[in-house]
């Protein structure tokens, strides 16, 4: 195997059955590619009480100077049906010009890629003028508790910094090139729990029915619009994702109603003003009396989800402008630069350092027969190679 050939980097990944939490050699072989290009590599066991051990890399190339970190995940999301598959999905079979295996875009694809441009660097032009490094973690699927967050902190700990940072997620829509995300919305999630009185469904004026609270308050959160939407970030917009009584009887009132909700929500709001105009919009709507004449307001309570995700945007030329413009070098079109679609461990790096994602396009990511063109493999292979020598450049190296 070669280093600088990214389908046989790849394969080698894939064939690597990494469904989180397991590790399944993924890193093991990383190591094999990156230690002799000269790579100091550390792998980090992360653990925490009621939660999967989950096993991490860190591998760095370099000395003094610009410290550009890539930054990703081996770990992969469950094949489903395994029968389902055109072909199994870790022999990292091709056919038609595709690569098939879970991982290929999500994003074992983006790692391979990394791996061979970073190699095809080295040949040219040796060490870098600076440092690049190689943050991946085994948890980005799962609970994201014992994966980056942990990895960072680790690694910060042993004096390492970073000047900029190149997440390889799947982040084309359509076709190499489309689009690079700059920033991420925010994501706020909570569980309303209404409380009413049980009874006879003939006689609802001795009980008191939860679900027309229920109603009253989600309607509430759901309308009207949070914003119209930023210059940089879509409006921001709420769903309500579950709403249950656990009640299997058609006659009896049940004593309480449970929902669950979710907010992406762009840099209008903070997590902090987004809650309180939340809990606003539930006060109101406890007291409205459109379904429940005459009845006290609505008794609720509100728990929001642990930890959060905060909305960001990057502000960095040296980062953007480098790799913005090695995708138009070559993959012949400028990208977009967008904020949109939901979260990725960039929202824990943006605290260490400025951040972009670019990867393969994603239009596959979790499916049966999860696959990648050969050819983007390598088009993304000669992008980022591009992008490493334009930034060091750019960082002053």
């Amino acid at each position: 195997m070669t280093a600088t050939d990214p389908v046989a980097n790849l394969q080698t990944l894939i064939r690597c059955p990494s469904v989180t939490p397991a590790e399944g050699g993924a890193l093991s072989a990383l190591d094999t590619m990156l230690s002799p290009l000269g790579f100091t590599v550390d792998k980090v066991k992360a653990t925490e009480a009621g939660t999967p051990d989950i096993e991490n890399l860190y591998a760095r190339l370099g000395g003094d100077g610009p410290h550009l970190m890539f930054a990703g995940h081996t770990d992969v999301v469950p094949v489903g049906d395994e029968a389902a598959w055109t072909h199994p999905p870790f022999a990292a079979e091709i056919a038609g010009g595709e690569l098939f295996g879970r991982g290929a875009v999500d994003m074992k694809g983006g790692i391979a890629c990394f791996v061979a441009a970073v190699s095809r660097y080295v040949e040219k032009h040796g060490n870098p003028k600076g440092s690049i490094s190689f943050l991946i973690t085994g948890d980005e699927e799962g609970p994201a508790i014992n994966g980056t967050i942990k990895l960072l902190q680790w690694a910060t700990e042993r004096g390492e910094r970073w000047d900029a940072c190149l997440v390889g997620e799947p982040t084309n829509p359509d076709a190499l090139g489309d689009m690079i995300k700059i920033g991420r919305r925010g994501s706020l999630s909570g569980k309303i729990t209404v409380h009413g009185v049980q009874g006879h469904a003939a006689y609802p004026h001795l009980a008191d029915n939860p679900v027309r609270g229920m109603l009253q308050l989600t309607s509430a959160l759901m309308d009207p619009p949070f914003d119209k939407g930023t210059e940089n970030f879509q409006p921001s917009n709420l769903e309500v994702t579950t709403i249950d009584v656990g009640n299997p009887a058609t006659n009896v009132i049940p004593a309480k109603a449970t929902a669950s909700f979710n907010v992406r929500f762009n840099d209008t709001w903070t997590v902090d003003t987004l809650q309180v105009e939340i809990l606003r919009r539930l006060d109101v709507a406890a007291k409205d009396g459109v379904l429940r004449p005459g009845r006290e307001p609505v008794r609720y309570d509100i728990v929001w989800a642990d930890r959060p995700s905060h909305v960001f945007l990057t502000h960095n030329n040296a980062l953007i402008a480098s790799l913005s413009s090695a995708v138009e070098s070559i993959a012949g079109k400028a990208p977009k630069l967008s904020t949109t679609g939901g979260t990725s461990d960039a929202r824990f790096i943006k605290d260490y350092c400025p951040v972009v994602e670019f990867g393969l396009v994603g239009q596959t990511m979790h499916m049966v027969d999860e696959r990648v063109t050969v050819s983007d493999l390598e088009t993304l292979t000669q992008i980022y190679e591009a992008f490493i020598e334009r930034w060091f450049v750019n960082a002053g190296a």
